[in-house]
């Protein structure tokens, strides 16, 4: 009887095992599937308008801020002033992405050590624009709080991963970071920029 029941449980742990290793295999190649999908999709240097009517909104907001890094010159330092000159439209879809992928990624620590750090001004308004009103309040603050300590922040900011990990320690501006993503909950920023864009396409199109 125990030899049989042994048997049994020795069958059944190896169906586990299997089972696993078959939903491990298919979310692999899922994955990796995703990853090719990302790597091969449609970049456009030309946006149109029956571009953005037949891309879902699942890939929209992608397909827009392809275009607008499409639009960017080669010399970062010129990157600025040609955003400048884009709509107000362009401009909060392309900083929006910015920022929300620095913070999501190291804060806004990072936001503001980052190139992206020099659209924090604009990025109040972007936000705004779209409609992400507590996080155009939230960026705000976060703003006026770099602002104020940004002596403190920088201090051990010297260009090496050492000295950015070391401006963790005690920073202000963690506080805004879990702010940010508890509001993300709540202001759902792929939707509201996928609505915005597909309400003012006109500011986007190229031709």
């Amino acid at each position: 009887m125990f030899a049989s029941l042994f048997k049994l449980l020795g069958c059944t742990g190896q169906a586990k095992q299997s089972d696993n290793r078959v939903k491990a295999d298919t979310l692999n190649k899922q994955i990796g599937k995703s990853i090719e999908d990302f790597n091969n999709r449609p970049i456009y240097k030309i946006l149109t308008t029956q571009t953005i009517d037949t891309t879902s909104d699942n890939n929209l907001l992608q397909t827009v801020f392809d275009n607008l890094v499409e639009k960017c010159p080669q010399d970062y330092t010129k990157e600025y002033q040609t955003v400048l000159g884009w709509t107000k439209s362009q401009q909060a879809i392309f900083i929006i992405w910015l920022l929300e992928s620095e913070v999501n990624n190291g804060g806004y620590n990072q936001f503001y050590y980052n190139s992206s750090g020099q659209y924090a001004e604009l990025a109040t308004g972007a936000l705004k624009l779209i409609g992400a009103l507590k996080l155009a309040d939230l960026t705000s603050r976060a703003n006026q709080i770099y602002k104020k300590d940004k002596e403190k922040i920088t201090k051990y900011q010297d260009g090496t991963s050492e000295g950015f990990s070391k401006s963790y320690d005690d920073n202000p501006l963690d506080k805004f970071d879990d702010e940010f993503y508890d509001l993300e909950k709540k202001e759902n920023l792929q939707k509201l920029q996928v609505n915005f864009i597909r309400n003012h396409k006109q500011d986007f199109i190229d031709k």
